[in-house]
């Protein structure tokens, strides 16, 4: 199957070719771990989850990471603030950010490295760019020299010129040029590393270069996360691999977008986040779940209770048409496991750069047609199983879980003799069995 996907280094589609036959490595960035995540923080997780397991259901191997920024100068500050190590604050919020994949059903990374547990890697990475002649030292800190870099800029299509005027460039008298970017941080505050520079902590930017080297050894497949991350997390980290390694990291760079409430962007600083946990607490994982998803990955979320109730009714048809299928499977001794082909056109969708909206419209279409073969009097087994096949391999991938019922030997004979009774127009007894069969979870 051709896969495309849209390149933001390149900005256009291409079709996906990985650098190893059957076998796609992806890196994408997680968290800072200091809070709460929110349920934009959780838009890039879904994505880059069903991401992966698309690509493992059309037969790749998939090694998947993404790590844990645990070092940070929002982390050390809310340490000093509750009088506890740094280690105490990123533990509790890594914690927490883990409870939000698992409800999310979101399949645990290959590996989860933390940036502190790559720093000798990272001061080692520090001083090779040193000697490489692409950063320099003042007064203790390392910089990176952007200027050596001739085409840096083009993951953004941000111009260096205008760098100095951007809001996410802070101001720095130590560095040679206002859009060099900081390698190794001098500080006396928080957790710190003596190196032969100064005693300090990383840059952010240089955490991800060294953990996808020690981990991947060489360029990877596919580097993802948020629009946010674009400029200059990931710009930086582009500069740093063409110094060090003479390529961009990843072939292919995929961002998603952001999440805003009623049209305003959510941010933790301006205080109009919904947390993840009780967004999940509120409407069920589903619904949280297929919010994330069903809109074009690199269009932003507009949070509304308008667009919560249409994910709800979306979820609510899937529930019903999946519960009805297994019931009537396992009533007539079919199959609850299987292959359909039905599923062969819902894969082409997310071949399409990830068509999310189109495969949920081409499922909905899949549940009308299957309602209509639930309606009728005769009972097509093998239409019926080849429906809940399909249905079930697209929740898989969507990351959705309902719990079904299985029924037993005994649960089987109750339905049937309700029917009997029902047939036999003994309605006393039928209505008995069928408020029994409804408390037993059956109806």
């Amino acid at each position: 199957m051709e896969v495309k996907f849209y390149n933001s280094l390149t900005r256009k589609i291409e079709i996906f070719k990985p650098i190893k036959e059957n076998e796609v490595n992806i890196y994408v960035c997680g968290p800072t771990v200091y809070n709460d995540p929110h349920i934009g923080n959780m838009r890039p997780a879904v994505f880059f989850d069903t991401l992966r397991k698309f690509l493992m259901a059309i037969g790749y191997k998939v090694n998947y990471v993404s790590n844990y920024t645990d070092v940070d100068d929002k982390i050390i500050n809310k340490a000093i603030e509750e009088n506890v190590k740094e280690e105490v604050i990123s533990t509790r919020y890594i914690e927490e950010y883990n409870k939000c994949l698992e409800e999310l059903n979101i399949l645990k990374a290959t590996v989860n490295p933390k940036a502190t547990e790559y720093i000798n890697d990272i001061i080692n990475y520090i001083n090779e760019l040193i000697n490489k002649g692409y950063a320099y030292i003042e007064d203790g800190e390392v910089f990176f020299d952007v200027s050596k870099i001739e085409d840096y800029g083009k993951l953004s299509n941000i111009d260096k010129e205008s760098l100095i005027s951007n809001a996410r460039i802070g101001l720095n008298e130590k560095k040679h040029n206002q859009f060099d970017f900081l390698l190794w941080k001098k500080t006396d505050k928080g957790i710190k590393w003596v190196t032969p520079f100064c005693e300090g902590r990383p840059g952010w930017h240089t955490e991800c270069c060294v953990m996808i080297d020690s981990i991947f050894k060489g360029k990877i497949d596919i580097h993802g996360g948020g629009i946010d991350l674009k400029f200059p997390h990931h710009e930086n980290e582009i500069a740093q691999c063409e110094a060090m390694h003479n390529n961009s990291l990843a072939n292919y760079w995929i961002h998603t977008a952001m999440m805003d409430i009623s049209g305003e962007k959510m941010s933790k600083s301006l205080g109009n986040v919904i947390l993840a946990k009780d967004a999940i607490k509120e409407y069920g994982a589903n619904v949280v779940r297929l919010i994330l998803l069903n809109a074009q990955y690199r269009q932003t979320i507009n949070f509304t209770d308008k667009l919560v109730e249409d994910n709800q009714s979306i979820i609510n048809k899937i529930y019903n048409c999946i519960k009805q299928l297994a019931f009537k499977i396992q009533i007539n001794n079919g199959h609850l496991q299987g292959f359909s082909k039905k599923i062969n056109q819902f894969y082409e969708f997310l071949a399409d750069d990830m068509n999310i909206p189109n495969a949920i419209t081409y499922t909905l279409e899949l549940i009308k047609e299957a309602n209509i073969l639930l309606r009728n009097k005769e009972i097509n087994l093998d239409d019926i199983e080849d429906y809940y096949f399909a249905l079930c391999q697209i929740c898989y991938i969507f990351g959705l879980k309902f719990d079904l019922k299985i029924l037993s030997p005994d649960d089987i004979k109750l339905y049937k003799l309700y029917l009997k009774e029902k047939e036999n127009k003994n309605f006393n007894k039928s209505d008995e069995l069928r408020s029994l069969l409804i408390t037993k979870g059956i109806f």
